[in-house]
């Protein structure tokens, strides 16, 4: 019988849905480990991946999007794929989105961006996200249940997102219609088709926002990205600008929807622990830091090398893909003391990799920091008890729980819940 190790993360629907015995097969084999017949380079270890994250002179993120498991669009050429990997960007996914960019251009958006996410924002953002938790999660009380991802968790990262970026009430609406079922995360083609529509569509909403900023600023956070100068003082192009607004709608959306969708799996199914958040809703912080850890919303982020180097006792030629496993180093033996366990006041915590590191840490972490512990702050408060629906999910002990087809994120299809009120 063939391992574990030996399945394809990237379609094998069980390892896609069970990713984190996949893992530990390939951990037992080594923390950096190459499969044979891709050759793509898994990466396991913690200190391993941060080494990955941290080296963007060796590694570039031009392929983050697509997947370490998306072949090259071109045949790599000489010591040194910069020149290559920038002629032929347009050929990955999403390859000229932030996530992606490399070197100055990277830099420069990223500086940008990082204005939205002062402290003094957020803080004033609290309201309106506790405001629109209540209202979406007394509505659920009334019937006594929910389908949390779409009935309240969905429509709150959206709402939530929607304000930060000054979007006009009439339109969420719209904007939740474009990210249903939408997956950028399965490499059959005709899906990931559709998950770039979806950024098109984005790009068409905010292009008009953003000439008209441009030319009669208003004082919002689409006139402040459109007025905006790069580091060197510079102008960057309009599109440019337009692709950052869309790319921090639809990520700001999806990834935060997906950890407080596993957090609420853990505060349910964890014996005492919604009573001992209700009691102690100064425990929240540490439990969003847990969550990140144990099951964050990234499962994995992708590299290419191009420049050869060595990761541990493993040569990495130039043109190798490399899959870094941000789950699988968040739950490493050699930094976590029984890392597959969840524990609440766990040592180090802000130590995990769940946002990445180095110069392409998630720029919105502190957002979905704080929108994760306002949603579970409200809805414990508003609840005395929460459950998971047996008519769906089955009987504790026997749990059936689906999670989407998505090699990239983890997040729930649908979670039933039955709510008690307060």
């Amino acid at each position: 019988m063939s391992s574990l190790a030996d399945r394809d993360y990237f379609t094998d629907s069980f390892v896609v849905k069970n990713p984190y015995a996949y893992f530990d097969a390939v951990r037992e084999r080594a923390p950096i480990y190459c499969i044979p017949e891709s050759g793509v380079v898994v990466v396991v270890g913690h200190d391993e991946a941060l080494q990955v994250l941290s080296d963007t002179d060796h590694f570039s993120a031009v392929n983050s999007a697509s997947g370490a498991g998306f072949p090259l669009p071109f045949e790599p050429e000489g010591d040194d794929l910069t020149s290559q990997i920038e002629a032929n960007r347009d050929k990955f996914v999403a390859g000229r989105e932030l996530i992606a960019l490399d070197d100055n251009h990277h830099t420069f958006s990223r500086a940008i961006v990082s204005r939205l996410f002062v402290p003094s924002r957020l803080n004033a953002s609290q309201g309106f996200m506790a405001k629109t938790a209540d209202e979406l999660i007394q509505t659920a009380l009334a019937k006594g249940k929910a389908e949390f991802v779409q009935e309240i968790n969905v429509p709150y990262t959206t709402l939530v997102i929607a304000d930060l970026l000054d979007v006009p009430e009439a339109d969420h609406k719209f904007f939740a219609e474009v990210f249903r079922n939408t997956d950028s995360s399965n490499l059959n083609q005709a899906e990931r088709d559709v998950a770039v529509h979806s950024l098109i569509v984005l790009a068409k909403y905010f292009g008009p926002y953003v000439q008209d900023r441009r030319k009669a600023p208003r004082g919002d956070i689409v006139s402040e990205l459109a007025i905006a100068n790069y580091p060197d003082g510079s102008k960057p192009e309009e599109s440019e600008i337009v692709r950052l607004a869309s790319l921090l709608f639809a990520a700001g959306q999806d990834t935060t929807a997906k950890l407080i969708g596993n957090g609420v799996r853990y505060i349910v199914e964890e014996p005492g622990l919604q009573d001992r958040l209700r009691s102690d809703p100064s425990l929240l912080p540490d439990f969003v830091e847990e969550m990140l850890r144990i099951e964050g919303s990234s499962k994995v982020t992708a590299r290419l090398a191009r420049k050869a180097t060595r990761l541990g006792d493993l040569d990495i030629p130039v043109g190798t893909r490399v899959m870094v496993s941000l789950a699988g180093a968040n739950r490493d033996p050699r930094r976590w003391n029984e890392p597959n366990s969840f524990e609440l006041n766990r040592p180090k915590i802000k130590e995990h990799l769940a946002f990445s590191r180095g110069a392409h840490a998630c720029v919105g972490a502190q957002l979905a920091r704080t929108e994760a512990r306002v949603m579970f702050d409200r809805l414990l408060a508003l609840t005395s008890k929460i459950d998971l629906d047996e008519e769906f999910h089955g009987p504790p002990g026997a749990r059936t729980l689906e999670y989407e087809h998505n090699f990239i994120l983890r997040g729930f299809a649908e979670l039933h819940l039955k709510l008690t009120p307060a």
